[in-house]
């Protein structure tokens, strides 16, 4: 049964409901937490966090599991957030709050009636904090640019149990860690963050013959030079055909010439909740300045073996902002599989780093960040987090490697 210590309820091996509650969406992992705390509000966060301190736990927050990429296991305390998934809705301001559970389908629900639309996901069942905490890249982003750029707010409870804001004027060194920094730096218990004024889009894929790999990937390629900040895409290689998903916020008129041998087009004017996009699993994951020929067909080879994604970037990702880096990427490389010999062959071409919600190897969290803005995280983690307590899964370290 439960065992309530101070306001928050925790769960142990062996307790009913322990194994249900430990999952994740992970298949790959079985994690066995040495706690599991349910919390409803911040002070049970604050109380979750004080416990993992007095028992020697490490903490790790758990809201949807999209993000869970190293398995809690005995020594860390789970700390399940998705009962905290209060949405609310300032049309006036175009600024929507949110608590730690809630999922990007609840954003856009509360927004559309007010002709509004957040910088969502390419999935409506995705936890917003964690998301945006990594950067966020949506399908409104080349307008718009990362998820993390436009939070104003966070309410944080650190390490030590206390509940602070971070904003531009209060603790602005936390502030700026959080918008793409990840969730290394405490338990982020409310979000508020800018909407937009996006009620309808342009949406759906264009599907060409596999036969045309080549030569569709290279007209991608050239078109994308061009391409309005308006118009967010990405071309999908399978053995069996090949796809590109496309979403505009004005009439889709750019497309046409891309789309113009395409052997079926689901182009359509939609509410924005409506527009599912879809996504990629990444195990493979490379950012790129450029895409050479040599790239292109090291791309068409793979996509005759996995569902490889090429998304476009630029536009207003290309911003100064927080923490999220490589920021002049052009196009990001996903691949389903890690096959052998491609990361090899397109280690010669790629920038070099790498994006944190793609990124599922937890050894390579610095490749995420470009060198100052990754010093400057470690010094923050040091300032708010000095017991190194949230040390889990995309850590920063306490001192540069």
């Amino acid at each position: 049964m439960f065992r309530v210590m101070e306001r928050c309820a925790y769960l142990g091996p062996g307790d009913p409901g322990y194994d249900e509650a430990r999952r994740t969406l992970n298949p790959g992992l079985d994690p066995h937490p040495a706690l599991v705390a349910e919390a409803r509000s911040a002070a049970h966060v604050a109380d979750a966090v004080r416990t993992a301190r007095q028992l020697g736990l490490a903490l790790t927050v758990q809201s949807t599991g999209h993000g869970t990429h190293v398995a809690a296991d005995d020594g860390v305390l789970l700390l399940r957030t998705s009962r905290m998934d209060a949405v609310d809705v300032d049309p006036e301001r175009g600024v929507a709050r949110v608590g730690p559970g809630a999922r990007w389908g609840q954003v856009i629900a509360a927004a559309a009636p007010h002709g509004l639309a957040p910088l969502a996901g390419s999935a409506p069942d995705v936890g917003v904090i964690g998301y945006t905490l990594g950067g966020g890249l949506g399908w409104l982003s080349r307008r718009y640019g990362f998820a993390a750029d436009s939070v104003i707010r966070a309410d944080v409870v650190t390490s030590d149990g206390q509940l602070i804001t971070a904003d531009p004027d209060q603790h602005a060194d936390l502030f700026w860690a959080l918008r793409g920094g990840g969730g290394g730096f405490g338990v982020v218990t409310a979000l508020e963050f800018r909407l937009y004024p996006v009620s309808q889009v342009y949406a759906g894929t264009a599907t060409f013959p596999v036969e045309r790999a080549a030569e569709t990937l290279a007209a991608y390629r050239d078109w994308c030079a061009t391409s309005p900040d308006e118009v967010s895409t990405a071309l999908v290689l399978t053995p069996e055909r090949v796809i590109i998903k496309a979403m505009c916020t004005s009439a889709p008129d750019a497309l046409r010439p891309l789309f113009a041998t395409a052997t079926v087009d689901t182009m359509a004017a939609m509410p924005f909740g409506q527009a599912v996009m879809g996504g990629t699993a990444a195990r493979h994951l490379d950012l790129f300045p450029a895409l050479p020929d040599a790239v292109l067909a090291t791309l068409v080879e793979a996509g005759r073996q996995a569902t490889v994604e090429v998304r476009h970037w630029g536009g207003a990702l290309a911003r100064p902002g927080g923490p999220v880096s490589h920021r002049d990427t052009r196009f990001s490389v996903i691949a389903d599989t890690q096959l052998p010999g491609l990361a090899e062959a397109l280690a010669p071409h790629a920038g070099g780093g790498l994006f944190l919600n793609f990124l599922s190897d937890t050894g390579r969290t610095a490749d995420a960040y470009v060198g100052h803005d990754f010093r400057r995280l470690i010094e923050v983690k040091r300032a708010y987090d000095p017991a190194d307590l949230f040390r889990t899964g995309h850590r920063i370290p306490m001192a540069p490697v």
